[in-house]
């Protein structure tokens, strides 16, 4: 795969940040403005990356949002993937039921064409059908954003179920490290306990992986601020392993 980093959160550049394996790094000048602007150009950036790669792209990044622009630069190539899109959160909120405006719980509903559009329109992408994401794990969803995601058409798993629940065609595989128990997962920005194991993550990434259809894939980061970095970068490797087999 060829590596990507995108080392931004919510707009602002992380200096940082630095994955386990190195990569090129997206550093474009962003414009001044709201983060979703902002967030637009990045991603139109990311978009651009993805179109070009010669290799399928894993693209790292310090924020859940910059798969939108991954769907953007496959959908430029012709590729329309299922999404599966592992996180502690839904990231399925909008402006309405956001109880903070936190724009890194709002990319699934984005990308699905809900809410917020400044990113997806910057971007260029057509938003994704439901029936074409699976949701993984999202323990810890909002009030009102939980009723939003039992209303969608997205399929809602858990980490176990994703073996048995492939379906054809290309696949995108967006993993947001929060989904993994933050007793071996530290560092995160918003640890939601009671989550999967490390090694059942890695284990339903695997499955992904072993089926030879995945186009592209996407991480976003632990926190290197936070204490327990150390810790998920070693616990972030395997997760790369697993998915590159």
């Amino acid at each position: 795969m060829e590596l990507i980093e995108v080392p931004f959160f919510m707009g602002e550049r992380m200096h940082s940040l630095k994955p386990p394996i190195p990569g090129v790094t997206l550093d474009p000048d962003l414009p001044e403005g709201s983060a979703p602007e902002r967030m637009a150009v990045l991603n139109k950036a990311v978009a651009d990356a993805v179109a070009a790669a010669n290799d399928p792209p894993m693209v790292w990044a310090g924020d859940c949002p910059t798969v939108i622009g991954v769907l953007a630069g496959l959908e430029r190539r012709g590729i329309f993937p299922h999404l599966y899109f592992f996180d502690a959160h839904g990231d399925f909120n909008t402006w309405e039921t956001s109880p903070s405006g936190f724009l890194g719980g709002m990319p699934l509903a984005m990308l699905t064409g809900r809410g917020e559009q400044t990113i997806v329109t910057g971007a260029g992408l057509t938003p994704l059908p439901d029936d074409r994401v699976t949701l993984v794990d999202a323990r810890d969803l909002d009030p009102g954003e939980d009723d939003a995601v039992a209303a969608a058409g997205i399929r809602h798993l858990t980490v176990e179920q994703v073996a048995r629940s492939i379906p054809g065609g290309p696949l995108l595989v967006h993993v947001d490290v929060d989904v993994v128990d933050p007793a071996e997962m530290p560092g995160v920005n918003y640890p939601a306990p009671g989550g999967p194991g490390l090694a059942e993550v890695a284990a339903a990434v695997a499955a992904l992986g072993a089926t030879g259809r995945v186009v592209a894939a996407s991480m976003s980061s632990w926190n290197p601020a936070l204490d327990g970095a150390d810790v998920a970068v070693d616990a972030t490797a395997r997760l790369f392993a697993s998915l590159l087999g």
